[in-house]
């Protein structure tokens, strides 16, 4: 919607004259409906839940270990390019933003 910046603004006489009444029944004619979308293939079989035993399961992606190149920062754990590193302390690497 476009806004009409050099029109006149609304006086404070304007905003008393929108009751808390009138503002309540805005809000009832306007109100979001409850139901939530579902689609037909969300089941219970799609979700894995925290302990489920998942050693039959095969990993559809290809694991790469760390290069000469990278390292696990110390902190958030995420594998990142040598350049990064911010600070090496007792034999660990801690990345730029965690450090920053």
């Amino acid at each position: 919607m476009a806004t009409d910046y050099d029109a006149p603004r609304n006086n404070d006489e304007d905003k008393e004259a929108e009751s808390l009444e009138a503002l309540q029944a805005n809000r009832g004619s306007s109100a979001q409906s409850s139901s939530v979308d579902i689609e037909d293939g969300d089941t219970a079989e799609g979700i894995d839940l925290p302990g489920a035993d998942l050693s039959g399961e095969e990993l559809l992606i290809q694991v790469i270990p760390p290069q000469d190149d990278e390292f696990t920062c110390a902190s958030c754990f995420l594998v990142r390019h040598r350049s990064q590193i911010a600070l090496e302390k007792n034999g660990l690497a801690y990345c730029n933003e965690c450090e920053g």
